[in-house]
């Protein structure tokens, strides 16, 4: 029944909302032109000290695959990449919290809800890519499930931010079982964009981090955290599989602060 119910997806700008009907055949469209992005894990990483990320959830396929990261804004909403919110139906997806294992979970959740930026994609592929969604109940907060806390300050050039998630640790490899972390330096937004000759899918709303190759995000952890001074700035949007030697793009949650806070709050009627 997948390929023709129509799911609770909302596509938010700013304050603006409205449904759409996503099939099993757009679903397989999205996949198709997204494989550069969706190809995001972590690379030369080492395993995360056990409760190190209690804001961290894996978004996994009801089947068991986990897919995408995302972080806890409140009991009811979590925060990651718009193509996490997009590449499956809601139906498809259940929500893992509380746990570095993500194969014993905390607390299970399903979505009922996604809300993702009306510009995502546009004007360029890879542009606006953060999303919402929303669960079916209360997430339980403790010492392992806490709020991530959104920073207001952009991390400088040369500061050194956190990623964590399940991704492989190369290439072709499966998602790893237990978290991952790897620190990674900010680089300047014209350096990363003359590394990728100018590629369209850098804009303002991106941050770009390099260390070395060897080292950076691949499949599966798209939405995932980047952090500076133990507070959110960024989300894994896209890079070129796997640590290859090239920057990797993150979605700037400084930038997209406003609209996580409006659209979260249900703000979704035009202001004039």
């Amino acid at each position: 029944m997948v390929g023709v119910r129509l799911l609770s997806l909302s596509l938010v700008c700013g304050l603006l909302a409205t449904a759409i009907d996503v099939t099993q055949g757009k679903r397989l469209e999205q996949l198709n032109h997204k494989i550069l992005r969706y190809d995001n894990r972590i690379v030369g990483g080492q395993e995360a000290a056990d409760g190190v990320a209690p804001y961290q959830v894996s978004i996994q396929t009801t089947w068991g695959t986990h897919i995408c990261s995302g972080v806890i804004l409140d009991e009811q909403w979590i925060l990651t990449a718009g193509h996490c919110a997009l590449d499956y139906g809601l139906a498809d997806l259940r929500i893992i919290v509380g746990t570095n294992d993500r194969l014993n979970p905390g607390q299970t959740l399903f979505p009922d809800e996604a809300l993702v930026h009306c510009l995502y994609d546009v004007p360029y592929l890879y542009n606006n890519d953060i999303g919402l969604i929303h669960v079916n109940e209360s997430i339980i907060l403790n010492d392992r499930v806490q709020l991530v806390e959104l920073s207001s300050e952009q991390p400088p050039v040369g500061a050194t931010a956190t990623l964590t998630g399940w991704g492989a640790p190369e290439n072709s490899l499966p998602t790893v079982q237990f978290l991952q972390t790897l620190n990674l330096t900010i680089i300047d937004h014209e350096e990363c964009r003359e590394a990728w000759d100018y590629h369209t899918g850098i804009d303002i709303g991106h941050i770009c981090t390099f260390t070395k190759a060897g080292e950076g995000s691949c499949s599966g952890d798209s939405g995932g955290p980047l952090m500076w001074e133990g507070k959110l700035v960024g989300l894994v949007n896209w890079g070129r599989p796997c640590g290859l030697g090239m920057p990797d793009m993150f979605a700037n949650t400084i930038y997209y602060q406003d609209w996580i806070r409006r659209t979260r709050s249900g703000c979704k009627n035009r202001v004039t």
